[in-house]
C-alpha cells in the first residue's frame, strides 16, 4: 500500500468534510453573486451615466438593463442628448458580454457588444453643432492659452483621434446602424446593415447617400487602439462597380471615382503642441474629370501616397519623408503652409532616377496625350523649389530642373515631335473648336521664310517676349518667377511668363484649352525638343512667326502685314514691327490701342519707348533709328476700318500691365 493510500485511509473523514465545506462555500458565493449581480449591474449603469455626464455636457439615458444569461447583459433604449442640442445617439438594444473577473470584483467590464437598430444624427449649422463636445474639454474657465489653442488644429485633431481610439471596444457587431450628418444644409446619410469588429479586424457593408450620389461599398480593415493603427480598404460591390466621391461636383465642378481606395494611419505623435501623423493611401482605377485639369477623363490605374503630416498652431506641413507614386513614377513632395503672422507657402518636389519608359508609361491617359506610345532609353531626375512670404512677395523663390542621363527617344509613338523640321498641317483651336487648318511650309502661299522676315520684327518680338531665346534651352526661370510675383500681387492670372519655345509648342502641338496639365505637357515637350535639339532655333522661330495669331482670323506674319498695313513682311518698318510685337499677347484687342484721333494711346507708346531702348542697348538698332521712332502707325490695311474712335481714358499707369519679358531691364 502506498503512502498516499495510507494517508487517505487515515484522513478520509476529514478530507470528505473539507471537500464538502469547499463546495458549500462555493455554492454560497455563487448564490450570493446571482442574488447580487442585478444590484451590481444597476450600480455599473449608474456609474457609466455619472462618468459620461461628468465628462461631457450631455445627458445619457438608459431605459433598462438586465442579465440574459450568466454573463450577458441586455441594455435597451439608450440615448445621448447634448445639452440644449438635438439628440445625437439612439440605440434600441445593446447586448454585452461581461468579464467574470470584474463581476467577482464588484464591478463590470464589458468585452463584446452586439448593437442593433441604432441611429446617430449629427448636425452642424454655422458655428453650432451637437457633436464637437466629444473631443473638446469641458469648459472650466477660459484662459488666454486655451483660447489660442482653439486655432491649433493639431491639438483638436489629436484630441479627436485619442477619443476615438480610447473608446474602441474589443469586439462589436453592429446591425442596422444609421448615421446622418447634416452640415450647413447638406446631408450625408449612411446605413450599415452589418459592421463587425473582432480581434481588431473590421468587416462592414455600407451605403452612403448624398444629395446627388449613392454608393454601396464594402470595408475591410484592421484597428489597434494601443498603437493608434487604423487601416481600411473601400471597394464597390459587383452591381455598383466604382465608388464616386460626393460633393466634388458641387464644390469644385469635378467628378472623381475609384474601384478601390485604401487609407491608413500607422502612427501619431503629439509633442510641443504639434501633431504628426504617418500613414498611407492608395487608389486603383482612379478616374478624375475637371475642365481645369484636363479636357477629358484622367485615369490613374495605380496611385499611392505615403504621408507624414504635421499640424500645429497656424502651421501645416507635408514632411520630406512623404512619397507620391503614380503608376511606376515616384516623387518626394514637401509642403509647408503658415497662416500667422504672415501667410508663407513652401513647396519642394524631388525624385529618384526614374527610367524614361517608366515615366512615359506612367503618364495617365487623358493627360499628356502627346506622349502616348513614346519609347525611350535613359533616366530622368526632377527637382523643384518654391517659397513665398505673402508679406514680401518680391522675394519669391522659384527654381525647377529636369535632368536626364543617357536619354534618347527610340519611338515617338502617336506624335512625332520632329514634325517642325518639315512642312506640316497646323490646326487652330479656339474654345475647343477648330477654327482653321493650313499647311506650314512652301505649299502655303502665305508662308514666309525666315530670311524674308525683317530684323525689326524679329528683334522687337524677341526683346518683348523672350530676349534670350537663342541661348536658353526653352525656359527662363527669371521670367517665370516674375510672372508668379505679378499674378500673386494681382490676385489673378495676368501674366504667363512663357518663352517663345513654350508659345510655339502650345500652338503647334496642343489645343488652346487652359488646363493645369497642358502647361506641364507643354513644358515637357519644350524640354525634349530643346535638349535633344530636335529642331533648330531658327526653324522654331520661323514656324512661330508663321502660325501665331495676330488678330481676328489672322495667322502668320504675311496675313498680319497685309491685314494691318497692306504690305509684304519684308516691307515693314520699325514702327509697324513694334506695333505687331505689341499685340502678340492680346491680338484681338488691337483696336483699343488707338484714341479718337487715330493716335496711339499711352500703353503702346510706352511699349515703343521701352522696347526700342532695350534694342538700342543690345545693338539691334542704331542711335539714329532709336531717335527717329515715331509714336504713330498708319493702319492702311483692312484693320483700319475696324477702329472705333473712343475718348482716350488711358494714362501712363497702364504700364504696370505691360506683358513683357520681365528681366529685359536687368539684362543691360
Amino acid at each position: 500500500m502506498s503512502k498516499f493510500t495510507e494517508f487517505f485511509a487515515r484522513n478520509k473523514k476529514k478530507l470528505l468534510i473539507g471537500v464538502g465545506v469547499f463546495f458549500s462555500l462555493l455554492l454560497i458565493a455563487v448564490t450570493a453573486f446571482l442574488l447580487n449581480r442585478e444590484r451590481i449591474l444597476k450600480y455599473a449603469v449608474a456609474k457609466v451615466i455619472q462618468k459620461v455626464e461628468a465628462k461631457y455636457p450631455a445627458t445619457l439615458k438608459i431605459g433598462n438593463a438586465k442579465f440574459l444569461d450568466l454573463n450577458t447583459v441586455l441594455v435597451t433604449d439608450i440615448a445621448l442628448l447634448p445639452n440644449d442640442q438635438p439628440k445625437l445617439l439612439q440605440l434600441d438594444t445593446v447586448a454585452a458580454t461581461v468579464s467574470f473577473r470584474s463581476l467577482f470584483l464588484g464591478r463590470m467590464v464589458f468585452k463584446q457588444f452586439d448593437v442593433a437598430n441604432g441611429k446617430i444624427t449629427a448636425f452642424k449649422q454655422d458655428s453650432t453643432d451637437n457633436f464637437s463636445f466629444l473631443y473638446r474639454k469641458k469648459a472650466t474657465g477660459e484662459t488666454a492659452d486655451s483660447t489660442a489653442k482653439k486655432s491649433n488644429y493639431g491639438t483638436l485633431l489629436n484630441r479627436l483621434i485619442e477619443t476615438a481610439f480610447e473608446n474602441v471596444p474589443d469586439g462589436v457587431n453592429f446591425r442596422n446602424l444609421g448615421v446622418v450628418f447634416k452640415n450647413d444644409g447638406r446631408t450625408i446619410d449612411m446605413n450599415l446593415p452589418t459592421m463587425l469588429l473582432e480581434d481588431g479586424n473590421i468587416d462592414a457593408r455600407m451605403t452612403i447617400t448624398t444629395e446627388t450620389v449613392t454608393n454601396t461599398m464594402f470595408v475591410r480593415g484592421v484597428i489597434d487602439p494601443a498603437k493608434y493603427l487604423l487601416s481600411a480598404k473601400f471597394y464597390g460591390d459587383n452591381q455598383s462597380g466604382s465608388i464616386e466621391v460626393p460633393y466634388i461636383q458641387q464644390k469644385f465642378g469635378a467628378t472623381m471615382r475609384f474601384d478601390t481606395l485604401s487609407l491608413s494611419i500607422t502612427d501619431k505623435v503629439y509633442k510641443n503642441d504639434q501633431l504628426t501623423i504617418r500613414g498611407e493611401s492608395s487608389a486603383h482605377g482612379l478616374i478624375l474629370n475637371h475642365p481645369k485639369i484636363a479636357d477629358e477623363n484622367v485615369t490613374v490605374q495605380n496611385g499611392a501616397l505615403k504621408y507624414v503630416l504635421t499640424l500645429g498652431d497656424h502651421y501645416y506641413a507635408l514632411e520630406p519623408e512623404s512619397e507620391v507614386r503614380i503608376n511606376k513614377a515616384i516623387f518626394y513632395p514637401q509642403m509647408t503652409y503658415e497662416t500667422r503672422p504672415n501667410r508663407k507657402i513652401g513647396i519642394k518636389v524631388d525624385s529618384p532616377d526614374i527610367p524614361a519608359n517608366d515615366l512615359f508609361g506612367s503618364l495617365p491617359p487623358g493627360l499628356f496625350d502627346t506622349f502616348q506610345g513614346i519609347k525611350a532609353t535613359g533616366t530622368f531626375k526632377y527637382r523643384m523649389n518654391f517659397y513665398v512670404d505673402m508679406a514680401q512677395v518680391d522675394s519669391l523663390k522659384f527654381d525647377s530642373d529636369l535632368d536626364a542621363h543617357n536619354f534618347q527617344i527610340t519611338d515617338f509613338g502617336q506624335n512625332d515631335l520632329r514634325k517642325l523640321n518639315t512642312e506640316f498641317t497646323h490646326t487652330v483651336y479656339e474654345k475647343g473648336k477648330v477654327v482653321r487648318t493650313f499647311p506650314v511650309g512652301p505649299s502655303n502661299p502665305n508662308f514666309t521664310p525666315f530670311n524674308q522676315i525683317p530684323d525689326y520684327l524679329k528683334y522687337s518680338i524677341l526683346t518683348a517676349e523672350d530676349p534670350r531665346f537663342f541661348t536658353h534651352k526653352g525656359f527662363h526661370e527669371g521670367a517665370f518667377r516674375h510672372s508668379l510675383i505679378t499674378n500673386i500681387k494681382e490676385g489673378s492670372f495676368v501674366r504667363g511668363g512663357s518663352t517663345v519655345s513654350m508659345q510655339l509648342v502650345k500652338n503647334a502641338f496642343l489645343t488652346r484649352k487652359k488646363t493645369i496639365t497642358r502647361k506641364v505637357e507643354e513644358a515637357l515637350i519644350v524640354w525634349i525638343i530643346e535638349n535633344l535639339r530636335l529642331t533648330s532655333k531658327q526653324r522654331m522661330y520661323e514656324v512661330y512667326l508663321n502660325i501665331i495669331e495676330w488678330g481676328p482670323n489672322v495667322y502668320g506674319i504675311k496675313e498680319a502685314a497685309r491685314f494691318y498695313f497692306s504690305k509684304q513682311p519684308h516691307e515693314l518698318n520699325l514702327e509697324e514691327s513694334l506695333f505687331l510685337a505689341s499685340i502678340v499677347p492680346k491680338p484681338k484687342q488691337y483696336r483699343t490701342y488707338f484714341d479718337a484721333y487715330g493716335g496711339l494711346r499711352a500703353y503702346p507708346r510706352y511699349f515703343f519707348k521701352l522696347i526700342t531702348g532695350n534694342m538700342l542697348k543690345r545693338g539691334l538698332i542704331s542711335s539714329s533709328e532709336h531717335a527717329s521712332v515715331s509714336p504713330y502707325v498708319n493702319l492702311s490695311g483692312r484693320a483700319g476700318s475696324f477702329i472705333i474712335p473712343k475718348p482716350d481714358t488711358t494714362h501712363v499707369q497702364m504700364m504696370d500691365t505691360l506683358e513683357l519679358a520681365p528681366i529685359d531691364l536687368l539684362d543691360f
